[in-house]
């Protein structure tokens, strides 16, 4: 009886630490981010592990084995991933959970630093549970905005606990190496370097010079790895504006979107404790300016995915959690029941996970590989996972394989090499030049050409009717799964 007693006083007054939360955070990361429908790479994870499965086992390098307006460093995380355990969806999302969690640390050390332990309990709070929402990307912790947000999250760190030159030199270097995984990263360098501005000006070169040895790092062994300097500029950055590009959006559609992500998502439960921020600060701070070079960044673009959203939680949680601590100070308020409130208030929605453990005792129900009937649905992630799995087992290693439209996840099981770099759908005039030169010279085995209506709402008429008429041509229809039509070159 005495033991049960001394067990129960024990529970009582246990109060978990930081690390507990990280734990336990970084435990709800992995049910979000590995029990998601199809148990697939998603669309974007696809293009990267088809890019770097291409790098790591054919050698070809980013921008020659495949296109996409990504640093080459992410292509490399997932060709790692192909060299060491094949095809898989689960190997980037763990990585990337891993080095969240150590940006989630980093969080809580900068707003201990600032106003202590409970504060940084507070930023652990705000940070961790709303990486996990739905309108914030959730399940996307492979994506590079984890890694970008990471290294910001350390520059900012060594920034506000600087002592000397090297402490600065440090900050941007990890700047410096988040620019390489993702540009946005840049807003971030905006903001310290302007926060430098007003502390330390003698020791801004010291900063740069280290944003300057991250970048000269990435630059060198991009060019060992025979990356070309000038594709990485071209498909990274410059063909990502203008005509077909990824940001060609109507100002309807921009404004829709826009709507949503800021006013229609879980984004709102940050706004009074950020507006509480601006009132209890009454100026720009490092944390106030970098939000807002963030918010701005985000309509430069212009996409307003949910990924994007990531890169406002930073700033965001810290100034909610130093908005929190000066209430609990200066009101003498309960902070134990308060963070159990936020608790409650900011944690995700489970039921996608939660339905998913329940498929893999039910067995799998993904469209059967028959499903060509109208109206034609576009194949969810677990079938069009099968389908890549079909073309594999169908065709020989050397052959070639195109699927048109979006079909990245197909293209990526099969473990076929397009024809064209352009593998998936790209509409710039850049992109379609190339397309129709690499379909040319290179006629692959198999063409497949979704029924679906994503494909002829999404795809201009121009590159539909290429694809038509080439398999009107020079191939004959084989069969039909999962709505597509599979074409095979006639001998």
């Amino acid at each position: 009886m005495h033991s049960w007693l001394h067990i129960e006083e024990m529970l009582k007054n246990w109060k978990p630490g930081f690390l507990h939360l990280i734990v336990l955070l970084t435990i709800l990361q992995l049910l979000v981010t590995l029990l998601t429908d199809g148990f697939a790479l998603s669309f974007d994870e696809a293009m990267w592990q088809y890019i770097g499965r291409n790098w790591f086992r054919n050698g070809l390098v980013p921008y020659n084995g495949g296109v996409d307006n990504k640093s080459p460093v992410i292509f490399a995380v997932f060709g790692l991933s192909d060299k060491l355990f094949g095809v898989n969806y689960w190997f980037g999302r763990v990585l990337g959970t891993l080095v969240q969690s150590v940006g989630i640390y980093y969080i809580f050390k900068l707003a201990k630093h600032i106003a202590g332990e409970q504060a940084g309990i507070l930023a652990i709070s705000f940070y961790g549970l709303s990486l996990l929402w739905h309108g914030t990307g959730g399940r996307y912790v492979s994506f590079t905005e984890t890694y970008d947000m990471v290294f910001i999250i350390i520059a900012a760190f060594k920034f506000v606990t600087a002592q000397n030159k090297k402490d600065f030199f440090i900050s941007g270097l990890m700047a410096g190496l988040g620019l390489a995984f993702r540009l946005s990263a840049v807003w971030g360098i905006i903001a310290i370097s302007c926060a430098l501005l007003r502390r330390n000006r003698m020791s801004i070169p010291v900063f740069f010079a280290g944003i300057a040895a991250s970048i000269a790092l990435f630059l060198a062994i991009s060019f060992l790895a025979g990356i070309d300097i000038h594709s990485i500029i071209t498909n990274g950055l410059v063909d990502n504006f203008g005509s077909g590009s990824a940001t060609d959006r109507s100002l309807i559609w921009k404004m829709v979107n826009f709507s949503d992500k800021f006013f229609y998502s879980e984004l709102i439960l940050f706004y009074p404790f950020v507006l509480g921020y601006f009132f209890i600060k009454k100026k720009i701070d490092l944390f106030s300016l970098w939000l807002i070079l963030e918010f701005v960044g985000i309509n430069i673009v212009g996409i307003y995915g949910t990924l994007h959203m990531r890169e406002l939680l930073p700033a965001m949680s810290v100034m909610s959690a130093l908005c929190v601590t000066y209430l609990i100070n200066q009101f003498s308020l309960p902070a134990k029941p308060l963070i159990i409130i936020i608790w409650l208030v900011f944690f995700p929605k489970l039921l996608e996970p939660l339905l998913n453990i329940q498929k893999i005792f039910s067995g799998d129900k993904s469209q059967p590989d028959t499903a060509c009937h109208e109206p034609y649905d576009k194949p969810d992630e677990g079938s069009r996972k099968k389908l890549g799995w079909w073309i594999r087992d169908n065709t020989s290693p050397q052959d070639m394989v195109y699927v048109a439209g979006f079909g990245a996840q197909v293209q990526a099981y099969s473990e076929r090499i397009s024809p064209t770099i352009y593998f998936n759908v790209t509409q710039t005039q850049l992109a379609k030049d190339r397309f129709y030169s690499d379909m040319q010279k290179n006629k692959p085995a198999m063409i497949l050409v979704p029924l679906f209506a994503e494909y002829h709402n999404f795809v201009s008429q121009d590159m539909r009717q290429f694809v038509d008429e080439l398999v009107a041509k020079e191939y004959y229809l084989d069969r039909c799964m999962y709505n597509y039509n599979v074409y095979r070159i006639k001998k």
